[in-house]
C-alpha cells in the first residue's frame, strides 16, 4: 500500500475495503480478505460482476448530475479504497472546476488516498456516516464544499453495513436538513427480496459478521425509507444495471444486483 501503513493495522480480520478491492481485481488486499470473499464467490460467481456494476452505477450516476443537472459538489461517504473511475475523475472530465470529497471510516483507506489525491479540490476526511455532524463541521468540509449550494451525497454499497440499530435514517435526516434546495442522495443497498432463509444471504451474513463490519440487507421498502425527503428522478429505485444503462457502461451478466436510485431536494 502507498504511504505508511496506520498503526494497528490488522491483516488478520477481513475488511469490507479490502474485500470490495478484491473483487475489483485490485492489490490493496490481504489473505484473510481475499479468503473471505472467495467464499462468497463460490456460491455467487457473479459477485464481482456486481462490484464492477456497481462502480458503472456510480459513474452514470456521476455524469448525469455533472452533465444534466450542473452538480459541481460531490461527498463520497464510505468511498473505499481508490480505484479507476472515482467520482472526481469521471466529474472532472465533464466540469474541471468540480471539488469532490471523500469520507472514510477506515485509516488504511484514507491513508492510501492522500498518498494519491494532489488537488486542493479533492480531499478526504476521517470520519463515520454515522455521526453526520462530524462530516459537515469538518474543517476540510467546510473548505471543499460549499454547503450553501447543491452538492451530490453518495453513499455507494456502505448503508447496508450499518445495522438498523444505528439508525441509518436518522443519519440521512441529518445530512438532508444540511443540504441545500437542489441537491442529491445517490444510494446503492443489497435487498433481502427472497426468502429470509436464502442460503446467499445467510452466508453473506455469516462470512461479513466475520470481518470489519456486519451485513445488513433490507427489504426494499427499507431502502427507500433512506430517500425520505426527496425525490428520485426516473428510472426510480431500480437493479443498479437497470439505472440509465448506457452502452460505455454496461456490465453483462448481472440483472439483480444492488438497488439503486438517486433523488433530489426539493426547493
Amino acid at each position: 500500500m502507498a504511504g505508511a501503513d496506520p498503526a494497528g493495522l490488522d491483516v488478520t480480520t477481513p475488511n469490507i475495503a479490502r474485500m470490495y478491492d478484491y473483487m475489483l481485481d485490485g492489490k490493496d488486499n490481504f489473505a484473510a480478505d481475499r479468503d473471505a470473499t472467495e467464499k462468497l464467490i463460490t456460491m455467487m460467481p457473479r459477485l464481482p460482476l456486481i462490484a464492477r456494476a456497481n462502480r458503472a452505477f456510480l459513474r452514470r450516476a456521476v455524469q448525469v448530475l455533472v452533465t444534466e443537472y450542473g452538480i459541481r459538489q460531490f461527498i463520497d461517504v464510505g468511498t473505499g479504497l481508490p480505484t479507476m473511475g472515482n467520482v472526481h475523475e469521471v466529474a472532472r472530465r465533464a466540469a474541471p472546476g468540480t471539488r469532490v470529497l471523500y469520507v472514510d471510516n477506515d485509516p488504511v483507506v484514507c491513508c492510501h488516498a492522500r498518498a494519491l489525491l494532489s488537488s486542493a479540490a479533492t480531499q478526504i476526511i476521517e470520519a463515520d456516516l454515522r455521526r453526520p455532524d462530524e462530516i459537515l463541521g469538518h474543517p476540510l468540509t467546510r473548505q471543499t464544499i460549499d454547503l450553501g449550494e447543491p452538492f451530490a451525497l453518495m453513499f455507494m454499497s456502505v448503508l447496508h453495513f450499518v445495522p438498523d440499530q444505528d439508525d441509518p435514517w436518522s443519519a440521512i435526516a441529518r445530512f438532508r436538513a444540511a443540504m441545500a434546495p437542489g441537491s442529491f442522495l445517490v444510494i446503492s443497498h443489497g435487498t433481502l427480496e427472497t426468502r429470509p432463509d436464502d442460503p446467499r444471504a445467510q452466508l453473506s451474513a455469516e462470512v461479513y459478521s466475520q470481518s470489519s463490519a456486519p451485513l445488513a440487507l433490507r427489504s426494499l421498502a427499507s431502502v427507500r425509507r433512506l430517500f425520505d425527503g426527496f425525490e428520485l428522478v426516473e428510472p426510480g429505485l431500480v437493479w443498479i444495471s437497470q439505472w440509465r444503462p448506457g452502452s460505455s457502461e454496461a456490465v453483462e451478466g448481472v440483472g439483480e444486483t444492488l438497488r439503486g436510485g438517486v433523488a433530489r431536494k426539493a426547493a
